[in-house]
Parts: C-alpha cells; sequence; structure tokens
C-alpha cells in the first residue's frame, strides 16, 4: 500500500511540474531556497503557459470565420441555392423560348408551302383585299366600356 501512495504522490508532483509555468516550478522544487528567475525566463513561461488557450481561442475564431464565410460568403450555400434557384428559371425559359421557336417555325413553312395561309396574313395584318372586296373597319368596343354601358341600361 505504500508503494502505492508514493506511485500516487510522484504522479501528482509530476503532472504539476507539466502544467505549471517554469518559474513556479523552480520554486516549488527548491523548497524554502527562492531562486530568482529573470525577467525574460519568466516572460517565456508566462507565454508558453498562455499560449495554449489563446492557440484555442484563434482556432476556434477561425473556424467559425471559415463556417461563416462557407455559409453566407459571395460563393457559399446560401449563394449557391440562389444560383439554383435562378437556373431553374432561365431552363424554363429557355424551354418557353424553344416551343415558341418552332411554333414559328412552323407557320413560316405554312407560309412557304401553302398560298392560303399567305392570304390569310395579307388580309388580316396588310389589310390587303382581293378584287372587287371591300373591306370594312369596325370600331373596336373596349370590354370595360361595354360592361358599363350594359350594367346602366
Amino acid at each position: 500500500m505504500d508503494g502505492a501512495r508514493k506511485f500516487i504522490a510522484k504522479a501528482k508532483m509530476l503532472w504539476k511540474a507539466d502544467c505549471m509555468p517554469e518559474g513556479k516550478r523552480q520554486a516549488e522544487t527548491n523548497g524554502a531556497e527562492k531562486v530568482p528567475v529573470s525577467m525574460p525566463v519568466r516572460a517565456l513561461n508566462w507565454l508558453r503557459w498562455v499560449w495554449r488557450p489563446a492557440a484555442s481561442v484563434v482556432a476556434v475564431a477561425l473556424a467559425l470565420l471559415l463556417l461563416w464565410h462557407g455559409v453566407i460568403g459571395k460563393n457559399g450555400l446560401l449563394a449557391w441555392q440562389q444560383k439554383r434557384v435562378e437556373e431553374r428559371e432561365l431552363r424554363k425559359e429557355i424551354d418557353e423560348l424553344n416551343q415558341e421557336n418552332a411554333r414559328l417555325r412552323d407557320h413560316i413553312e405554312r407560309l412557304k408551302s401553302d398560298p392560303d395561309a399567305i392570304g390569310i396574313v395579307a388580309r388580316e395584318q396588310l389589310h390587303y383585299a382581293k378584287p372587287n372586296e371591300v373591306i370594312v373597319a369596325l370600331p373596336l368596343e373596349k370590354p370595360a366600356q361595354a360592361q358599363t354601358a350594359g350594367a346602366g341600361k
């Protein structure tokens, strides 16, 4: 049992020696004799003692900064999601434009091959008439005026 106590006491002493700054360690090991420690040695010991917590704080701050940049930054997660939404909208617009192009190509082919289609377009859009035809232009009635007039009667 006495050996176990000596082992534990020695382990505690070694643990304290590892955790304590050099200046305190020298003062404890010398017992009653206190050897003065020079200022640069004390400053170096203090820096060693403070370094780990300070480095941990800096490491955590850098990790948080990288996380923030990865989520909110210029090319972060939020920007990526916005780009995906924009891509979907543009693909939808491209599909609609491709459908319109196909419809217009069909219309062009019909105009090239069908003389009746050419005549219909000429009459509707250019107001052409065949010989002995009379074009009568009627005024267009707006739907809002028609509803107002119908409600008043």
